[in-house]
């Protein structure tokens, strides 16, 4: 992915603009409601192939078939909230893995289930993406990105099976920010979070590849 794609990623947020539970006693949850999820159509093709599932708890379901352009969701955050958010939750699950999808390998960048975090800091755009890869040993980091006006990790979180069960997820954005971005520097400024992005895609392998997507959350004080 060459640099104008990565810089593709990291603008949309703008327009749009430790992994373990537990709060302290005054953090708050506030749920990102599912339905303000949006197209971002600078970066995506004509077809969405996402929609939401009524059911008593609604989630994104997301069915990518070839050779269907990629396409990517966004959310809009609150600007008290792109201030005050500590953490990002979700749950998700894969239905289809994009055969041999490696984040890591060029050239069969697929995977499940995607979801970005995006932050500015000047001129410069950070983004982690976090991936549940067809083959990739969770815990890798791959595709990592540093020039001027990008910075870029992709963080495997989940790998292979078994499909069609609910994972939690939770990012403390600041250690998260740390340790990709500022050599895990504890004193170091994390600047505000812009935008979350989700996406499934199988273009690059050819191949089915579909996910559930649902209660995304921000933890604030």
């Amino acid at each position: 992915m060459g640099l104008l794609r990565h810089i593709a990623f990291a603008l949309p947020f703008a327009l749009l603009s430790g992994l373990a539970f537990g709060d302290a006693p005054s953090a708050h949850v506030k749920p990102l409601d599912v339905h303000r999820w949006q197209v971002v159509q600078r970066e995506s093709g004509p077809t969405n192939y996402y929609w939401v599932v009524n059911e008593d708890d609604p989630f994104i379901r997301a069915r990518y078939t070839a050779p269907t352009k990629t396409t990517l969701l966004g959310v809009q955050l609150d600007d008290s909230d792109k201030r005050t958010a500590q953490r990002v939750r979700w749950r998700w699950r894969a239905e289809a893995l994009p055969t041999g999808g490696s984040e890591c390998t060029e050239g069969r960048g697929d995977s499940a289930a995607s979801v970005y975090l995006t932050w500015r800091r000047g001129l410069r755009w950070y983004t982690l993406k976090y991936v549940w890869s067809a083959v990739d040993k969770p815990g890798s980091v791959c595709h990592s990105v540093r020039n001027p006006f990008v910075a870029q990790d992709t963080v495997v979180l989940e790998s292979g099976g078994p499909l069609d069960a609910w994972t939690n997820e939770e990012i403390d954005l600041k250690a998260e920010f740390r340790r990709h971005f500022e050599g895990n520097n504890q004193n170091a400024d994390v600047p505000e979070l812009l935008g979350i992005g989700i996406m499934t895609d199988g273009d690059q392998t050819h191949s089915v590849s579909a996910a559930d997507y649902g209660d995304f959350a921000l933890v604030v004080p």
